[in-house]
């Protein structure tokens, strides 16, 4: 028996790459799966894939940036599998350019996809985990979200993309801090590997190797992890932040209060030049920004 049995889990932008990878994983562990993505082509692929396997797969287009297509994606759901136990949000663009170069739509696309589409779906699922517990149903819940090493450090030409994915850590800080109460747990992960959007910036980089070599940067060396944190076995872990890539998994430090100074009274603005050098004299420098 897999650890994710009689489990049902959403997860968007599931017809290729990381999606793909933790549709099929989680169908392996036993998950009923919703494989949501905007070309139903593939999402109907892969539900053919997890079928062939023996698992229990539905196709789903729906958007993920509206509420009231959240609002069928989870009918449709409940529909065929009774309820939904996990949510993935890993759907994501790209919109990449030089900060100075952005358009308005480069911005406006890649915070509708990222965070409005983080919100849509896990809000529509709050309520309902919430209402179900108030009424006095046990609940297991797990939202599980992606963000980005460019919204933990930034990365050059990625101002819209590494501002949306700093967002989605935040988001899921306050999630996990408000929703723990009703058996909802929120995690994130920023994934390196090899995906549609990845290549397009890093395809040398993150080529499949030829031969037996190990292949870092597949997809299905994330998935484990993701697929952990939906099953029941990680109830304990709420509004953490993993990095994972190839063997390795990482947690994530967040920011902290560092160096300080009080004086005890308002500062005056010829004093704050030495206080601002003694703080980062004794402060840990932020990692470097991605192409930087």
């Amino acid at each position: 028996m897999g650890i994710c049995e009689n489990r049902t889990v959403i997860i968007t932008g599931a017809g290729g790459g990381l999606g793909r990878a933790y549709a099929l994983t989680f169908a392996a562990e036993g998950a009923q799966v919703v494989v949501n993505d905007i070309r139903l082509d593939a999402a109907l692929a892969v539900c053919e894939e997890i079928r062939g396997q023996g698992g229990k797969a539905l196709a789903n287009a729906g958007d993920i940036t509206n509420m009231a297509s959240a609002e069928a994606i989870v009918a449709a759901a409940c529909a065929e599998f009774g309820e939904v136990h996990v949510l993935v949000n890993n759907a994501g663009i790209c919109r990449d350019r030089m900060f100075a170069s952005l358009t308005e739509s480069d911005w406006d696309d890649v915070m509708r996809v990222h965070l409005k589409g983080h919100f849509c779906l896990a809000n529509v699922l709050a309520r309902r985990w919430r209402d179900a517990a108030k009424a006095g149903n046990q609940i297991d819940a797990r939202i599980i979200n992606t963000s980005s090493g460019a919204g933990l450090q930034g990365s050059i030409g990625q101002s819209n993309y590494a501002a949306a994915k700093a967002g989605i850590a935040a988001l899921t800080l306050v999630q996990a801090a408000e929703l723990g109460r009703y058996g909802i747990t929120a995690n994130a992960l920023a994934p390196a590997a090899r995906t549609g959007m990845t290549e397009q910036v890093f395809g040398e980089m993150m080529k499949k190797p030829g031969g037996a070599d190990f292949d870092y940067f597949d997809p299905a060396n994330v998935a484990p992890l993701v697929v952990w944190l939906g099953s029941a076995e990680s109830r304990q872990v709420t509004g953490r932040m993993f990095e994972a890539a190839g063997g390795l998994i990482s947690l994530a430090e967040g920011w902290h209060t560092g160096a300080a100074r009080d004086k005890g009274s308002r500062w005056l603005p010829a004093e704050v030049g030495a206080a601002v050098a003694e703080l980062l004299e004794e402060g840990r420098p932020a990692q470097k920004v991605y192409g930087a």
